[in-house]
């Protein structure tokens, strides 16, 4: 061995180029068929501190630098000036703007500099996002999180997740940071749009699939945001919460031990938020006790951007960025993102003592395990070829208007003035002819509107007329006589109504209510005025509350932002040609007043009724059982052009042992004339246990296709599992006593049966 590192030595002082090729060759690190620990260990013995830390932070190249010439080439020399001779672990977003064949080559030329012109050739992890498809300019775009999981279809979204992930990969990105696996527990908070919905276990399941599919195709996913960064009083984003640990373990962090328990996550990004006063990026038991110690995750967490500063200069920890860095390294966070600011710092703070550097290695071991799990050592390259064919490629394209078609919800059609049967449609509305995508959408994407959509669909049957009528949040009438003009001269009007990423919704765009904005609602009664046929449509990334037109129209259409193919599966949705199928995953309040109101919350301790409505237990016994969950569109729901009716509800056993698990059988018939596609889900009660427990819990559904006519068994398994509470020590429990199995076509519609567990 001292022969070997006498060779070394004299392999350094001929020339540094020369050395690295053959030190590459020799050290163990480089050697595929030893193990990864064995690799990670021979490496990390080999780094220098600046060489660790800066495995633990990133560069932001391309903002605020000049580093694209004219010609979208990279200058390297900017890329060598900021890698030096210590190498970075991570690169922040280099290519959003750019189409996938100069992403290929700006990436390949940043691992280039890394892997052979560094000392020890560590190849850097690029990240991106990637919540509805890459952010990469002329890349697909799926359906938002909310619509994708208002198909309620797991295997769709295992073909988005895959999709997803293969065109990621072949622009090089290596990092994802998505899915959002917090919960839309309050509709007013503005992202919403990216969540799956408010019940955790659903959103468990749709993060489960995108973040396998994603993984799958080479690229590890880092799931946001670690944790209740969205529930903070009045919805507010980034806000500290007081919630109790069983809250957290019974509903926000579901999600996320199913992604390291199932999915096998290898990364996760921590929340801005604080949790009684610990911030989430310093929190040593979000990061470290829960993560690590209960669930055994064994990937690397990042921060929020820039959220390692925060938890100086907002949530003022710490006097200096530099304690805040050492307060977030030792309690678990392995990463900084996006740039170099705070982490770099921790090469100070160890020669001062404030940390150890074997506290560092552990941040550092984490992270270049990963590196090695996904083989950039041995690969860091991807070939052009692959970028340029699967950029937004026709599979990808047709898989998105098949999520876009799904995700549509029909909510009202009185009258059947669904599907549209008319020879003149008037098309109004300030989403009309806007392509609405959402946040942290692709630019450049060749997507089309509504009303491009509907004149698709309606050629050569229908005459489709046009006006705005209004902007979303402006104060301006001038618009109301051409869209009144238009509605008179055409038989039925579709007023595309709703919000917009950035402006109404989206990052710190929280809301006040959920009513429509500027001047739509008057704009609609005006319409509706005419004593004409009225459907609104309404394209959002959150639940928008109607109270004060919903009784003057005929139709309502919730759209979430639904992709690039949004404006296509629209059109056929409104003729007939596509049957609606789609179903909330958010409930959607009669007013704002009445939020939070999500299905899955506990009983109160006295049973009483909002002022507004003094009559709701003496008029409807349904609404008398959920008489504080009173929505206007409840958890589940969703209508069709077809109807179906739910009976012969059985139950495998009346009676079972603690831990056995009972089958649940139902009959599904479509009574109506045309083909349809029905999600029946699943809901169960514990009727009494000494921790009180939500009034029903979603726990099965399934999307089943059913003819005109015909009627289809459909078979769930409830285990002993989901029959389980946590105790006063919080650890898992199975229930015993009576419990309700309820069967239906959303959580307030549908039948039920009690069965008893011993």
């Amino acid at each position: 061995m001292k022969l070997i590192y006498l060779l070394l030595a004299l392999l350094l002082s001929v020339g540094p180029v020369k050395a690295k090729k053959v030190v590459r060759e020799i050290y163990p690190y480089k050697d595929p068929t030893l193990s990864i620990e064995q690799r990670v260990d021979d490496l990390l013995k080999r780094m220098t501190v600046e060489e660790k830390v800066y495995q633990m932070c990133a560069l932001r190249l391309g903002e605020g630098d000049e580093i694209f010439r004219t010609s979208g080439e990279y200058t390297i020399d900017l890329i060598r000036k900021e890698f030096g001779a210590h190498g970075i672990g991570n690169v922040s977003c280099p290519t959003t703007d750019r189409f996938a064949e100069h992403s290929v080559k700006t990436i390949n030329e940043i691992q280039r500099v890394a892997v052979e012109e560094t000392r020890l050739g560590i190849p850097v992890l690029v990240n991106d996002e990637a919540l509805h498809g890459v952010k990469g300019k002329g890349a697909t775009c799926y359906p938002q999180s909310i619509a994708l999981s208002s198909t309620w279809n797991l295997s769709l979204m295992k073909e988005v997740a895959d999709a997803i992930g293969r065109e990621t990969h072949s622009r090089g990105i290596t990092q994802v940071l998505s899915p959002t696996l917090d919960l839309a527990r309050d509709p007013r908070h503005g992202r919403v749009e990216e969540t799956y919905g408010e019940d955790p276990g659903l959103a468990a399941l749709f993060g489960v699939e995108f973040i396998k599919g994603v993984q799958r195709q080479g690229v590890i996913c880092s799931p946001k945001h670690f944790i209740a960064n969205f529930v903070a009083p009045g919805g507010r984003e980034a806000g500290n919460i007081s919630l109790s640990e069983r809250e957290l373990r019974e509903i926000h962090l579901v999600p996320y031990e199913a992604a390291v328990k199932q999915a096998g996550v290898k990364s996760l990004m921590a929340a801005y938020n604080a949790i009684d006063g610990v911030p989430c990026h310093a929190n040593h038991w979000l990061l470290t006790d829960v993560l690590r110690g209960d669930w055994g995750f064994t990937g690397f967490t990042v921060s929020d951007w820039s959220g390692v500063n925060h938890t100086h200069g907002y949530h003022r920890i710490a006097s200096s960025c530099e304690e805040s860095a050492v307060l977030c390294s030792k309690a678990g966070l392995d990463v900084d993102l996006p740039r170099m600011r705070s982490y770099k710092l921790l090469i100070d703070a160890i020669k001062s003592g404030k940390i150890e550097e074997s506290d560092i290695d552990v941040n550092v071991r984490r992270i270049l395990r990963v590196k090695f799990e996904l083989g950039l050592f041995e690969d860091p390259y991807v070939e052009e070829k692959d970028a340029v064919r699967l950029q937004d490629a026709p599979e990808f394209r047709n898989l998105a208007r098949k999520a876009a078609r799904q995700s549509i919800i029909l909510l009202k059609n009185e009258n059947q003035v669904l599907p549209l049967k008319y020879k003149k449609i008037a098309v109004v509305g300030p989403n009309a002819d806007v392509l609405q995508l959402g946040g942290y959408s692709a630019a450049g994407v060749k997507g089309n509107t509504p009303l491009q959509g509907i004149k698709a669909a309606f050629k050569g049957i229908s005459e489709i007329l046009y006006a705005k009528g209004c902007g979303l949040t402006q104060k301006d009438f001038s618009g109301f006589d051409e869209a009144l003009a238009v509605a008179k001269q055409a038989d039925v009007t579709v007023l595309v109504m709703g919000g917009c990423n950035g402006v109404t919704g989206g990052e710190t765009q929280d809301r006040i209510d959920l009513d429509l904005m500027g001047v739509q609602e008057e704009l609609i009664k005006r319409v509706s005025a005419l004593g004409k046929p009225v459907v609104v449509v309404l394209v959002d990334g959150r639940p928008v509350t109607m109270m004060d037109w919903i009784d003057e129209v005929d139709g309502v259409v919730m759209m979430f932002y639904a992709g690039e193919e949004g404006g296509n599966a629209l059109g056929e949705v409104l003729a007939g040609m596509v049957n609606p199928s789609g179903k909330l995953t958010v409930t959607i309040p009669r007013y704002t007043g009445q939020l939070p109101m999500p299905l899955l919350s506990r009983p109160h301790g006295r049973e009483s009724s909002f002022a507004e409505f003094p009559s709701i237990k003496r008029s409807d016994p349904i609404i008398a059982k959920y008489n504080r969950y009173y929505p206007l569109f409840p958890f589940g729901y969703g209508l069709s052009y077809t109807s179906f009716k739910y009976s012969d509800l059985k139950l495998s056993k009346k009676e079972i042992q603690k831990g056995n698990d009972i089958v649940v059988s139902v009959n599904v018939t479509n009574e109506g004339a045309v083909d349809g596609d029905e999600i029946v889900q699943l809901y169960l009660t514990d009727l009494y246990c000494r921790i009180s427990q939500p009034q029903k819990k979603l726990q099965g559904f399934q999307r089943v296709s059913i003819p005109a006519g015909e009627t289809r068994r459909v078979t769930f398994t409830l285990t002993g599992k989901k029959m389980s509470f946590l105790n006063e020590c919080l650890k898992e429990e199975i229930g015993d006593g009576e419990f309700e199995v309820f069967v239906g076509k959303n959580c307030m519609d549908g039948v039920s049966d009690k069965f008893v567990v011993k």
